[in-house]
């Protein structure tokens, strides 16, 4: 199922990624896009992130067959129904959001007779905006789509080709699984870290100078984490709290037996539960997830 019309909605990170990319890797692809930040869509028209910046979201997607929805998980619904009177009868619409099963209610509201294939592209950095998106953002990346029941298999074909034609690995999951992984691998791994670097910053006996300038690796990464976009991740976590909360319930449970291991001396505790988890690590990077090196692979986009 050949694409020949994209339409971006929402030009930061992701969407300017996948504008640039589409250039890149699809050259055949026309790309028309809009953001509702006037400053977004004349930056974004300087950078050429996409081949048309539309002045109205309706003027995006009136002859696109794919229609990929890049904004905050909490702003989809408006999104969508901005655009609902637009949409040429075919188009198929996507999106990029990192929770799945609210997203797509939300697409089904605004958007009731329209193809909706919701996906996410597990691709990102701390930056944010449309002078942070590059090309390869998703090369060698994955992207989990989760076509609801019943959907019909040539656009979940289409975007599948995208996808696939930017440089990602597609892999086709139910949403609430979907949200569930990502709750663990993502998610919570965003609440710890925004919830260490706000702790190291509030002890009245550490100031924050020295939080700054004895910063070791380790807290190093939480900081890059807790750089993330806070709009961006306040939707993502009340979007997907009954599965975020079920693995903080997990996670809190955890916690507080390797702190009765470290108040009782446990060391056979901790040793057996650093040795499992460096098992992990090793599988990330033989799977290619990563990187062994001391930056963990990752240039300065």
């Amino acid at each position: 199922m050949t694409t020949q019309r994209v339409a971006i909605i929402g030009l930061g990170l992701i969407g300017g990624s996948v504008g640039l990319a589409t250039q890149a890797m699809l050259p055949q692809i026309a790309v028309t896009g809009w953001d509702a930040d006037p400053d977004v869509r004349r930056r974004a028209a300087e950078r050429g992130l996409v081949t048309t910046v539309c002045d109205t979201a309706e003027d995006a997607v009136r002859d696109a067959e794919l229609v990929i929805l890049c904004v905050p998980v909490g702003a989809m619904e408006g999104a969508a129904r901005a655009i609902a009177h637009a949409l040429p009868q075919n188009a198929v619409v996507s999106d990029v959001g990192s929770s799945k099963r609210s997203v797509a209610e939300g697409l089904a509201r605004a958007l009731p007779g329209v193809t909706i294939i919701p996906a996410h592209p597990v691709a990102g950095t701390e930056k944010s905006g449309p002078d942070a998106g590059f090309s390869e953002l998703f090369r060698h990346r994955w992207c989990i789509v989760t076509p609801p029941e019943g959907a019909p298999p040539e656009a979940l074909q289409r975007v599948s080709d995208f996808w696939e034609g930017l440089g990602a690995k597609v892999e086709v999951m139910e949403a609430g699984h979907h949200d569930l992984v990502l709750a663990v691998t993502s998610h919570i791994p965003h609440l710890i870290a925004y919830t260490i670097v706000g702790t190291a910053s509030d002890l009245e006996d550490v100031t924050r100078g020295e939080v700054i300038k004895y910063s070791a690796g380790g807290f190093r990464d939480f900081t890059r984490i807790a750089a993330s976009d806070p709009t961006m991740w306040r939707d993502v976590f009340l979007s997907n709290r009954d599965a975020v909360l079920e693995v903080l319930g997990r996670f809190t449970e955890d916690l507080t037996a390797l702190q009765r291991a470290i108040r009782n001396g446990d060391g056979d505790t901790l040793f057996d539960l650093f040795e499992r988890t460096r098992a992990i690590r090793r599988s990330i990077i033989e799977e290619g997830q990563d990187d062994a090196r001391p930056d963990f692979g990752r240039s300065d986009h």
